[in-house]
């Protein structure tokens, strides 16, 4: 792949530290500056990194300050960048330059406005970037959209804008978008936003079908902290709330 250029790239705005969630898998917050309908809209965003062995997997990608760079680069190597939102991916090209050798993976539909491709098609029951991981993919989304499941304390999920865990409001948020956040309701554990739902168009049956086939203890999401130990008991009150009709 031909090396972008760096004025394409989005700054490295403001995040937190590097935490260790569980043994090598690793969380990292920052911010997110967006645009929609006329309002300008600032909040936070994650990114999860999965160690495995020496190589390093890249999940929501944020980008880091040289800092940051310098405390991924102490964890492993990036060997792998993967995105699974419609609506994120705007970092991705920046960590594909930084790190020239890794592989890009994306579901299926997936573009990029600069023009970079994916080096690699996420498919479920197809090849994963590392050991114990799978995709579940929301087979009736206008957009494309997955959750990893990693088969590590007890069951990992890794969502993008699905399941967003937004307990409050962080450092990371615009005033006026905190304020907003609370006003909609989007302050909830494990929820899923009105607002995704009708970009995306997706479908109850997804979701039970997604709390059948998966077995899991925790959610990282791209918004929110860490669920920890209850993620499946939230996630299924939310669905029940959510979709009240189809139980």
């Amino acid at each position: 792949m031909s090396s972008l250029q760096p004025l394409q790239f989005t700054p490295a705005w403001p995040h937190g530290e590097i935490r260790e969630i569980f043994k090598d898998v690793f969380f990292v917050t920052g911010t997110n500056k967006t645009h929609h309908e006329g309002v300008e809209i600032q909040t936070s965003r994650n990114m999860v990194i999965i160690r495995s062995g020496s190589e390093l997997t890249l999940i929501n990608t944020v980008r880091l300050d040289n800092e940051g760079l310098r405390k991924l680069d102490f964890l492993g190597s990036v060997a792998h960048i993967i995105r699974i939102g419609a609506f994120h991916g705007r970092d991705d090209a920046f960590y594909r330059n930084q790190y020239p050798n890794s592989l890009l993976w994306t579901l299926k539909g997936m573009t990029y406005g600069s023009g970079l491709k994916a080096d690699c098609d996420l498919i479920a029951g197809g090849a994963m970037p590392f050991p114990g991981c799978s995709l579940f993919v929301f087979e009736t989304s206008k957009l494309p959209e997955g959750i990893l499941h990693i088969e590590r304390e007890g069951g990992i999920l890794i969502s993008c804008d699905s399941i967003q865990n937004i307990t409050f409001t962080d450092d990371f948020y615009s005033l006026d978008t905190a304020q907003s956040f609370h006003s909609q309701g989007f302050v909830k554990p494990a929820n899923i936003t009105p607002i995704w739902l009708g970009a995306t168009r997706t479908k109850a049956t997804d979701f039970y079908r997604l709390l059948k086939i998966m077995h899991f203890r925790h959610l990282l999401t791209a918004h929110g902290e860490p669920l920890i130990k209850i993620a499946l008991e939230q996630l299924s009150e939310t669905v029940e709330r959510v979709f009240p009709c189809s139980t």
